[in-house]
């Protein structure tokens, strides 16, 4: 089981706090530099394992970015405190995504990265929540995420918790039939204390999701499921963050994120080949000059 890192943990604390105090664009710069310093972490993670999700890790950052340094209620260094905001991530083929994203809060520390998939590795390719602080439920079977996180709605409304709980899916994923009874069941029981974001970058394994099972009109299915829906940038913090904290009915809330498939290299944004493709290291020296610009 890994550990908090206090020193990280502080620095994510005055990050996180410099975010909420500054200006709209200020705001939308830093979320944007973390993010993208995510990225880069996640490329030479990917880089020294010889395997990951790349394409799918950069697509889902700008959101695992906006939630936990500016919406999540929870403390990296109590993981375990109970009204704590649950995060799942569903599509949990993108772990590199989640770690990256949890060691730079102080969820651990960042040196563990380098593990990342090796022999007895707390940091397996699907995340863990029995070795790796943060870490909710286990995932990776798709299909799984959504009706782990309406449990726990259910769990924190019958606790009396103002705790919320949030999940990220793949569009791909919902091809799932798991995730419409979940949606269903959500709807039914008005779970306000519930957000599903889509990561909707319209590329799975092998194709576009359009040519595989076509989801669209995405919007209007969770609509009719009984959901309040959101429709957005999946790049632009700030749409991502009103849409995170805009009022809330008694129905649970639906983020469709547009997003792109590789976010921020040129030469696998929206290519198919780069779901499971390791980048060699002139093309990870390649990409991390593009984030860095």
């Amino acid at each position: 089981m890994l550990v908090a890192d206090p020193r990280s943990a502080a620095a994510w604390r005055r990050l996180r706090q410099e975010i909420a105090d500054a200006a709209p664009e200020r705001r939308r710069e830093l979320l944007r530099e973390r993010a993208d310093r995510s990225r880069a972490t996640d490329l030479r993670m990917i880089g020294r394992a010889g395997l990951g999700h790349v394409g799918g890790d950069l697509s889902v950052l700008d959101i695992l970015t906006t939630l936990f340094f500016g919406v999540l209620r929870i403390d990296p260094e109590k993981p375990d405190w109970t009204d704590r905001d649950r995060f799942v991530l569903s599509k949990g083929h993108t772990a590199g995504a989640l770690y990256t994203t949890l060691a730079a809060c102080g969820f651990f520390a960042p040196a563990e990265l380098d593990t990342f998939a090796a022999p007895l590795s707390a940091l397996n390719g699907h995340p863990n929540r029995v070795k790796v602080p943060g870490v909710e439920t286990n995932t990776g079977p798709l299909g799984h995420g959504l009706p782990v996180s309406v449990g726990m709605a259910v769990a924190g409304r019958l606790a009396g918790s103002a705790r919320h709980v949030y999940v990220v899916l793949g569009d791909g994923e919902l091809q799932e039939g798991s995730n419409w009874e979940a949606a269903m069941t959500a709807g039914h029981r008005r779970l306000a204390n519930l957000t599903a974001v889509v990561d909707r970058n319209r590329l799975q394994q092998g194709a576009r999701t359009e040519e595989t099972n076509a989801l669209d009109p995405l919007d209007d299915k969770f609509r009719a499921f009984g959901w309040d829906v959101h429709v957005v940038d999946g790049h632009d913090h700030l749409a991502l963050l009103d849409a995170f904290t805009a009022p809330r009915s008694e129905r649970p809330t639906c983020v469709i994120a547009h997003t792109t498939k590789g976010r921020g290299v040129s030469f696998m944004e929206d290519r198919v080949e780069w779901h499971h493709k390791v980048p060699s290291p002139a093309q990870i020296d390649s990409a991390i000059v593009e984030l860095a610009r």
